[in-house]
Formats: structure tokens, sequence, C-alpha cells
């Protein structure tokens, strides 16, 4: 079964200030689907008008960052932030729900500035479970999926609290929530773990989304680096993945010029 792409538009067609021009222009290229980090600068009446008109699925989105200029990157697992953790999820289902998005990224956040991370783990690993369990009822309302994405610390961002696939299926079974899944990033996991044949087998029944990059540039996939996308695709085409893989990778010129090797794909697999 042929697999089924986003365009990530907070970093595809960027050659565009507005995320309205953007899903414009990804449905101009050829994708049926996208998908955003922070939709919540533009209004949601511009959004639902943009996506009514192109008929295109808005996938994902994720939950707000928290106070971008202290550093924030989502509060899940920041102890003492549970009440605002709560109003961005609130925030996010809003947005979802006037978007008919059925995934949300519930974002872990950062190991404080100055903790050692061995220290900090364990509160905010309960932190982040608490967090989870509460967002699983009220997205289970919603018909709404949560997820969880390792972002490697190697390269990204060294202060995240969640960084690799093992830990993630950990927390994943504390929080024991049908409606609460794994977001396999290749580029994360391949910097963090590589292994990504045997990762892919063991983690697939936890995964609810999958998004792509070249590693270690985080550039387009058929790029110069690490990774073997036509064998990756494959891979995930062989074990049934019936979700979107997700665009979530740097143009190294403008987005249009870079969509040769999914135009191969969709040419081969009509």
């Amino acid at each position: 079964m042929p697999l089924k792409f986003s365009a990530n538009i907070s970093w595809l067609f960027t050659e565009l200030p507005d995320f309205t021009q953007r899903i414009y222009a990804a449905a101009a290229a050829g994708f049926q689907a996208v998908e955003a980090a922070w939709l919540y600068d533009t209004e949601i009446p511009e959004l639902r008008r943009a996506r009514e008109a192109t008929g295109l699925e808005v996938v994902l989105i994720n939950t707000p960052s928290g106070d971008v200029k202290a550093g924030d990157l989502g509060l899940g697992a920041v102890p003492g932030r549970e009440a605002e953790f709560k109003r961005g999820l609130d925030l996010a289902v809003q947005y979802a729900r006037a978007l008919n998005c059925k995934r949300l990224h519930l974002m872990a956040g950062r190991i404080p500035v100055g903790s050692d991370r061995a220290a900090v783990a364990l509160e905010m690993e309960t932190t982040f479970v608490q967090n989870l369990k509460y967002a699983s009822d009220v997205l289970s309302k919603e018909g709404i999926t949560g997820l969880i994405e390792p972002i490697n610390t190697r390269i990204t961002d060294p202060r995240y609290f969640l960084d690799s696939p093992h830990q993630a299926a950990s927390i994943l079974e504390r929080v024991g929530k049908q409606n609460i899944k794994l977001q396999m990033d290749v580029f994360h996991w391949q910097i963090m773990d590589g292994n990504l044949t045997q990762n892919i087998h063991t983690f697939f029944p936890l995964i609810g989304h999958v998004q792509i990059a070249q590693v270690p540039g985080r550039n387009e996939p058929d790029s110069a680096g690490e990774l073997n996308f036509p064998y990756l695709l494959s891979m995930l085409e062989q074990q049934g993945y019936q979700g979107y893989v997700g665009c979530e990778y740097k143009p190294r010129g403008s987005t249009d010029e870079g969509l040769g090797w999914l135009k191969d794909y969709w040419t081969h697999n009509k």
C-alpha cells in the first residue's frame, strides 16, 4: 500500500510569509495533507478557509511552547507548570477541533537550566505521565490522538527531556492510554540511537505518526546523508503503516525544487 505524505508547513514553503499561503502552495504541489508545529499566530477562520478551499487534511499540530522568550519548548514534563500545560492543551484542542485535526503532539519540554538530567528525570517523568493521562481524557472526548516525540539532544536540543524511543515507550507504558502514541521522526531516532530497522520493528505498534528528514543536514530525503529512504519507506509500507508521513525537513533551495524525490514516489505508486 503506497504511503501518504503531508507537508510540514513550518518547514516547507517558507518562501511564503503566512501559513494560509503555504496551505495553498502545498495543495498546488500535490500534497493531500499538511501539518505544522505552531499555528497559533494565525486566526482560526483564516486557516479553516484555506483548508476548506484546498480540501487538504490537517493531520498534526503541536501544543503551545509556553514562554518562548524564557526558553520553553513545551510544558508537558515541566514540574510546577501543570496549569499552563492544561491551558495550552485547551488552545490546541480549539484549533484542532476547528481544523478537524486528529493528532496533537504533546510537547514534553526542556530540563531546567543548570539542572542535571539524572537528578530531575524522575520528577519530570512523573509530571509528564500525569499530564499525559489528563490529556488522554480531554482528547478522548474529541476523538484526537495525543503524540509524544523524542527529540535528539546531540544536535537539535541538548536540554529536551524526551530524547529516545526507549524512554518514550517506557513513559507510554506508564500512561497506559490507547489514544496516547509515539511520534517517530527518523531524523531524531537516527541521531540518538541508529538501529532504525530494529527500532521500527520493535516500536511500530506504538507509532501514531511518522516524520522524515535526511541526517545530518535535515534536508530532503534524497540529499546526501546517512539514511536510505527507499529502504525506510519500503519498510513502512511492509509494516502496513496507514498514517501520513510528515515531510519535516529544511529544503536546500526552494521547496518545489526539492520535491523531485516525492514526485518520483507518486509516479511509481499510482
